[in-house]
């Protein structure tokens, strides 16, 4: 695991009231103006194209749309895993997966046995209580803290969200079938979004962050009726055609728009940086095409989703930015935008994209990182082989290039020696092929070789461990039995 702070050590710093062990200079002096209010609206397996302003020819989000329109959005952001619980890690911790040991939803195990050829990376469900999140920076750079919805990261008080420093603690499980008949609020939709108004209301008066984190658009599908039947009426399009994940798709775009409505009624606009993105990417019911692939995968629509930041002052109303962001980025860029500086011993593997939201400069990193030592099962139309969604890979996308290294190609036949034959590195140009159908390995070897070298070199920084350990109870002799709920 990567370095952090000692929560124990945090909190006795800030009870001792010496915040300027902490704070940036700016907090310690004083501002002027008043800190920016941070509202994350977090969205459930929301993929790329799932927005009208992405495209769809289905879907209706206005709220969303408008958003887009106010702000700026960022048309290549990824989540740093390819589903729930690792992404969500990522994004409370600032830390890349080897970090933290969060490396996907409840086992790196999940799919038949005798088809995996390594035993895979052990992995932890919870985000460990000692990795000072986000919230807690926050919390000591001044700020009341809020969590509304879905948190996935442990079930017991030192790792839920009152333990990891969010003082409003509104941690809801989505409906049963009984509740949702008595309550019609799908994915606890107007319950999230209900909580998270009346806490921005109740901290009007000075900076609050609300973390809004929504189950939709996950399965199962569920919206209100009245949305079902305006969208069984209106037809398929050519793009996107499920029309109930449609209805489910249009009511989390309402609960996006009570947020922003709130925040206009209480003046509050011109104070609040409002960010909305996904966990991962989205499900084979939403197509994403040109993207290959869904939820779960590395692939591009495994991991790339919809993002926009919208802050007055800051942001240029309906702009774009093409530059590479992740959602580890987000930590460093809730302190900056405070004015705050990182927690003494921790970590961070992200950049402030401060600058990003000004319109000015690049990042200073060249590259970003993904790390999945395990195996997902329930294979799509994007997946390697039929066998599994995922098997244990790491990726690397600098520029305009990505990379996959997957381990038991690299670790079982041959390495580095045999990597024109192996096919344990698969080389995409993006920009010529977003789709990710047309393999360069063996024809831009100069590329691949660099990309490797600088693969490598995170791995070893980072700690991210390769699956060493050849798996007893391999047997690809033996049928795979395919499960059809997707987690």
């Amino acid at each position: 695991m990567g370095m952090h702070m000692n929560r124990r050590v945090f909190l006795k710093i800030m009870s001792a009231g010496v915040a300027g062990a902490i704070l940036g200079p700016a907090a310690r002096g004083g501002r002027r103006r008043r800190k920016p209010n941070i509202v994350l609206i977090f969205i459930d397996d929301m993929g790329w194209k799932d927005a009208g302003y992405a495209g769809s020819d289905l879907y209706e989000t206005p709220n969303i749309n408008r958003l887009a329109k106010e702000g700026v959005v960022f048309t290549n952001a990824y989540a740093c895993a390819g589903n729930c619980a690792p992404s969500r890690a990522c994004l409370l911790s600032g830390q890349y997966t080897p970090r933290h040991g969060v490396y996907a939803v409840n086992s790196t195990k999940r799919g038949p046995v005798n088809h995996m050829r390594l035993e895979p990376i052990p992995n932890s469900t919870v985000l460990a209580a000692e990795n000072v999140t986000f919230a807690e920076a926050m919390k000591a750079a001044g700020y009341a803290t809020g969590m509304f919805g879905k948190w996935h990261l442990g079930r017991t008080d030192d790792v839920l969200p009152a333990g990891q420093g969010f003082d409003a603690d509104k941690n809801t499980s989505p409906p049963s079938a009984k509740e949702f008949k008595k309550t019609n609020d799908p994915k606890h939709i107007y319950k999230i979004t209900e909580g998270a108004c009346r806490f921005m209301e109740q901290n009007r008066d000075r900076p609050f962050f609300a973390y809004v984190s929504h189950h939709a658009t996950h399965m199962a599908i569920q919206a209100r009726q009245a949305m079902y039947d305006k969208f069984a009426g209106k037809g398929a399009g050519k793009v996107h055609s499920h029309e109930k994940y449609a209805a489910m798709n249009a009511q989390m775009d309402d609960g996006v728009g009570i947020v922003l409505d709130k925040i206009k009624s209480l003046g509050l606009e011109k104070d609040t940086l409002v960010i909305f993105t996904s966990d991962n990417g989205g499900l084979p019911h939403s197509s994403q095409a040109p993207l290959r692939g869904f939820k779960g995968l590395y692939y591009e629509g495994g991991i790339r989703v919809p993002m926009i930041a919208r802050w007055a002052g800051v942001t240029q109303a309906g702009t774009s930015c093409d530059v590479p962001v992740q959602n580890v980025d987000l930590y460093p860029t809730f302190l900056d935008a405070a004015g705050a500086n990182v927690p003494q011993g921790k970590v961070l593997d992200g950049e402030s994209l401060v600058a990003l939201l000004k319109g000015q400069g690049k990042l200073r990193r060249d590259a970003i990182f993904w790390h999945f030592p395990g195996y997902l099962d329930r294979p799509n139309s994007g997946s390697r082989d039929q066998v599994f969604r995922t098997r244990p890979v790491t990726v690397i996308r600098q520029g305009d290039w990505k990379l996959h290294l997957f381990h038991e190609e690299w670790v079982l036949d041959g390495g580095r020696s045999k990597v024109d034959t192996n096919k344990a590195v698969e080389l995409y140009n993006l920009r010529e092929d977003i789709g990710e159908r047309n393999d360069l390995a063996l024809t831009r070897k100069d590329k691949r070789d660099a990309l490797l070298n600088d693969l490598l070199a995170w791995m070893r920084k980072a700690g991210a461990q390769i699956p060493s350990q050849a798996n007893a109870q391999y047997d690809p002799t033996k049928k795979a039995k395919r499960k059809k709920r997707m987690k």
